[in-house]
């Protein structure tokens, strides 16, 4: 492997480990403090978070480079970040699926555990049914989003990653 391979490895390993702990704190913290309806809420959101950078990193895969090279040649606001996550596909795709959208699934998993228990406590229905069921829905809803978005992210991959480059743009300080 080369040496900047092994730097993104390690890079993407940190990244991973700290956004890990932030979704994780927000969850742990909060879902126990709120009503089952937030804490389904809660989940929903990250679901969603999970949903939306799977969307984005198979648009930027599946995204026509040229086109924002003309783009930027006009100083069209935000194309020229959408070149640069081109160029880096591989990466910008590894941490909007891999990272952001695993981490989103592990969260919403663990998020759903603690309104399972709450729900038992409450209502005392089945541990074993209501776990099966609460999970299920979980994984439905987040699989069944992801391959919704799918074919949505490569026939409209330009739109949605030139879309992406202008709010990132905005954080750009160059």
């Amino acid at each position: 492997m080369k040496k900047k391979e092994n730097i993104w490895i390690i890079q993407i390993l940190i990244l991973s480990f700290t956004i890990s702990i932030i979704f994780s704190l927000i969850s742990e913290t909060a879902i126990p403090n709120v009503s089952i309806a937030i804490g389904i809420l809660i989940c929903l959101i990250f679901i969603f978070i999970g949903i939306i950078f799977d969307m984005i990193g198979v648009s930027v895969t599946a995204s026509d480079e040229k086109v924002f090279h003309s783009m930027a040649s006009k100083n069209v606001k935000g194309a020229k970040m959408a070149v640069k996550l081109k160029k880096n596909a591989s990466k910008v795709s590894s941490f909007c699926n891999d990272v952001v959208g695993d981490i989103c699934g592990i969260i919403s998993g663990s998020t759903g555990a603690v309104i399972t228990i709450k729900i038992i406590d409450k209502f005392g229905f089945n541990n074993l049914l209501t776990t099966v069921i609460i999970m299920g829905i979980i994984s439905a809803i987040t699989i069944g989003g992801k391959a919704m978005v799918k074919g949505l992210a490569i026939k409209n991959s330009n739109k949605i990653l030139f879309n992406f480059a202008k709010v990132l743009s905005i954080f750009n300080r160059k």
